[in-house]
């Protein structure tokens, strides 16, 4: 290298949709050579290389991708599959994933046996595994430094934590507060969990289940009718809006739904699951606004009704 000269820009492989986000909210999309199959936001990174795909029929009803998901975790089998060569052929410097969910995205390991016997210096492989908001901003924070621009970091985190906290702030002089449960999945239901309920709060409600930064449990639908929060919000993890409505319509007349007071009060509401909720990224904000609108629709309106989420 010439004397002088700065280096050139690490070649980033992200194998996990929050962390592509982070990196194009960073403004360093530019840096990105590979993705995972699920990475799709911004559109324009769909034009990377694909490195990952899933054993699992991503488009089954959620019944039959917990049955599928099992049969594997049973078998001793990932849930994804890493294309070593490709990856390895993409030379990249730093490769993006998560420790957090062996469902949500690929692991470590996974990627640690694609790569195989790498010929010359191996990237360096960056995990996240965020529980609550700070986390995620610390996560920003990280991947700005792996990337060699960690002021980018402290500024999005910054710009983040604000606009949480001037909707923190409105919903903190709201003297009425709903009991929520935002579902994570539906069969088996499933809660919220992680920044899950910390969102309910800061949006202005009571999360009936969980606690900040813990994780997703499996619930009984019996438990659900016993708590029979005022409002139920289900934002499925992988699944966006149309295709969660659909299925929620078509268990409506079905234990535990049809003995909630919040189904027969039109207090049922449906979410981009995919997009907003399940990635922790900058868009946890949006999910954020979305809980807000709501929950409080006289005091917060943001426009995402009808593309993040609907009224059953």
């Amino acid at each position: 290298m010439i004397e002088g000269a700065s280096a050139p820009p690490p070649r980033v492989v992200s194998l996990l949709p929050a962390a592509t986000e982070i990196v194009c909210a960073l403004g360093l999309e530019s840096h990105l050579v590979g993705r995972s199959h699920e990475c799709d936001f911004p559109p324009s990174v769909t034009r990377l290389p694909v490195c990952t795909s899933a054993r699992i029929a991503a488009d089954a009803s959620s019944a039959e991708i917990d049955r599928q998901v099992r049969r594997l975790v049973r078998d001793a089998l990932s849930i994804y599959e890493v294309d070593g060569e490709r990856l390895r052929g993409l030379r990249p410097d730093v490769v993006v994933t998560q420790t957090q969910c062996e469902v949500c995205a690929v692991g470590p390991a996974d990627v640690e046996r694609a790569l195989g016997a790498w010929v010359g210096g191996s990237p360096r492989l960056v995990s996240l595994a965020p529980a609550r908001l700070q986390d995620v901003w610390e996560d920003m924070r990280t991947v700005a430094r792996e990337l060699g621009r960690p002021e980018r970091g402290e500024r999005l985190a910054s710009a983040l934590r604000d606009r949480v906290a001037r909707i923190a702030s409105v919903s903190a002089s709201l003297a009425a507060r709903p009991s929520v449960a935002l579902v994570e999945w539906i069969e088996p239901l499933m809660t919220a969990g992680h920044w899950g309920p910390e969102l309910v709060r800061l949006a202005g409600g009571r999360s009936v289940w969980g606690h900040d930064g813990g994780p997703s449990e499996r619930v009984e639908p019996h438990v659900l009718v016993e708590l029979d929060p005022d409002v139920v919000v289900v934002a499925a993890c992988g699944f966006d809006l149309p295709r969660t409505r659909a299925e929620m319509v078509a268990t409506l007349h079905r234990p535990p739904w049809n003995a909630l007071r919040a189904v027969r009060t039109g207090r049922l509401f449906v979410a981009d699951g995919n997009h907003y909720f399940n990635r922790p990224g900058p868009r946890l904000v949006e999910s954020l606004e979305i809980l807000a609108e709501i929950l409080h629709p006289r005091r917060f309106r943001f426009g995402h009704e009808g593309s993040g989420w609907q009224r059953i």
